[in-house]
């Protein structure tokens, strides 16, 4: 929401938004290339007022921020007054500080107990079923409404995340990959344009590659609610560089080196084609590419943490689209805090 209110209006400072927004498990995202991308965004919305205004929205449950719980609260307080103390009540202590780090707050989210986590998931939900009871009202307020919804229904969907159980992590991850799918398809709802949704391989796929852990991507419930208006692309690589967290206790990304794909893998196969690279719209593949892309084979995929363990994908049934990069280049990480001691890196 802030990033998003530099780039339709101008105000903030994008760099520190991004410092302060984007830690923990969404270091990643705080880099040199984003930051070029958000100015030119803003860049284009002034110097293209014809055209219509390019937006920077999440559909993520993480960290909610102040913003979503004071839009939900100003609404009401102009036009709910009868619900709007009760509201409060529910959303105190729920709601982060302005100066809360993003960081530390997600991680002391994980840290709670059980039950914690979901008294504050049960307190979030009956603010959300207050405000929808309170019914939308006429003329311009109704918009108002349906942004306090959705703000609303953000505020749910985190805490909802982070009270299922250790022990129910793939459900937990169901519930996280619907939700985001739900969230764009919301925006692409309300905001009558197109939208670019930017996430890795095994969020945008249609099949998953660890059922596992992770039963259902967003692509497949993407392509549940809007069919064909949803385009899965992937994107793979023949070798390279890129970021990645060494485990699951280190904070600081490292920059790990790609070598060239060996011979059986999907990257293998695709880089002896002649254009070093390319897209591949997998729809209109012929016969006998359609059953070399229907097979799975061990093919990279990088989330979060570095492995050399290359899951099997098949990419004709997990994408309409593939683009093939021969080299890539890791991001330019910017300097971001620590969750465990607030010490900045690069």
């Amino acid at each position: 929401m802030r990033l998003d209110t530099y780039v339709t209006r101008g105000l903030g400072d994008p760099e520190q938004i991004m410092r302060e927004e984007f830690q923990g498990q969404y270091v990643f995202w705080n880099t040199d290339e984003y930051l070029d991308l958000i100015r030119w965004m803003r860049h284009y919305n002034v110097s293209q007022p014809g055209r219509p205004t390019l937006r920077f929205v999440g559909n993520d449950l993480g960290y909610p921020g102040p913003e979503a719980f004071d839009q939900v609260t100003s609404y009401v307080t102009a036009h709910r007054p009868g619900v709007a103390e009760r509201i409060a009540t529910l959303y105190a202590g729920l709601r982060p500080a302005r100066s809360a780090s993003a960081g530390a707050w997600m991680g002391q989210q994980l840290g709670k107990d059980l039950t914690s986590r979901r008294a504050e998931a049960a307190r979030a939900e009956r603010a959300l079923t207050l405000l929808c009871a309170s019914g939308r009202p006429w003329g311009c307020a109704g918009r108002a409404y349906d942004w306090a919804v959705q703000n609303a229904t953000a505020v749910a969907q985190s805490f909802t995340g982070y009270a299922f159980p250790d022990e129910e992590f793939p459900e937990r991850m169901r519930y996280r990959d619907q939700v985001m799918a739900d969230n764009t398809a919301w925006w692409l709802a309300h905001t009558n344009g197109r939208i670019l949704l930017a996430s890795n391989n095994g969020h945008v796929a249609y099949t998953s590659d660890n059922p596992q852990e992770f039963p259902e991507p967003v692509g497949a419930f993407l392509r549940k609610k809007l069919g064909r208006k949803y385009v899965s692309v992937g994107l793979t690589f023949s070798e390279g560089s890129l970021n990645a967290l060494p485990d699951f206790t280190a904070r600081q990304p490292q920059k790990y080196a790609v070598d060239p794909a060996p011979a059986g893998h999907n990257e293998h196969t695709l880089g002896q084609v002649r254009h070093r690279d390319f897209a591949l719209d997998l729809r209109t593949a012929p016969p006998a590419a359609r059953a070399w892309l229907d097979t799975a084979r061990p093919t990279r995929s990088y989330g979060l943490y570095w492995s050399d363990q290359d899951p099997e994908t098949a990419l004709g049934r997990s994408y309409d689209i593939v683009i093939h990069l021969h080299r890539v280049e890791a991001a330019r990480l910017r300097a971001f805090a620590s969750v465990k001691d607030g010490q900045s890196y690069r």
